[in-house]
């Protein structure tokens, strides 16, 4: 099974963000990242998982580890009733983010994924990796 941690961060909210991955795969750990201007911490935390699954193969076994329960519960709970209700809410507002959604999504059709939530800034050492690679590439 591969293992991908992933995180964003951004400097301000709009504001300059980064995203990093760290991807684990035959005990070889790969690290991604990148940045944006004029973005969101939401945006950067979705990139994030994103970019790693363009980065292995399609039908992979995966497990995703992210400290964003927005992600988390987004792409695990909400989506279904997002989807169902045109891409609306339970307050009938449009979703925010809904390109990232929807391609997070498709993507996640091509794997056989399992999400785990960690607690970010504890005792992870790979969550804490990935979260100051996220930081350092908003620097950028």
């Amino acid at each position: 099974m591969i293992k991908i941690y992933t995180d964003g961060s951004c400097l301000g909210n709009p504001g300059n963000g980064g995203w990093a991955a760290i991807i684990i795969d035959d005990n070889k750990k790969i690290q991604i990242k990148g940045s944006k201007k004029d973005t969101t911490n939401n945006q950067m935390e979705l990139l994030a998982p994103i970019k790693a699954l363009k980065k292995i193969p399609k039908g992979s076994n995966v497990q995703i580890f992210t400290d964003s329960n927005y992600v988390k519960s987004g792409i695990t709970e909400w989506i279904h009733n997002w989807k169902k209700n045109g891409w609306k809410t339970a307050n009938k507002q449009p979703v925010k983010n809904k390109e990232l959604w929807s391609e997070l999504d498709n993507l996640t059709n091509v794997f056989k994924i399992k999400w785990s939530w960690v607690k970010a800034h504890s005792t992870n050492t790979l969550n804490n990796e990935v979260d100051l690679i996220a930081r350092e590439a908003a620097n950028s």
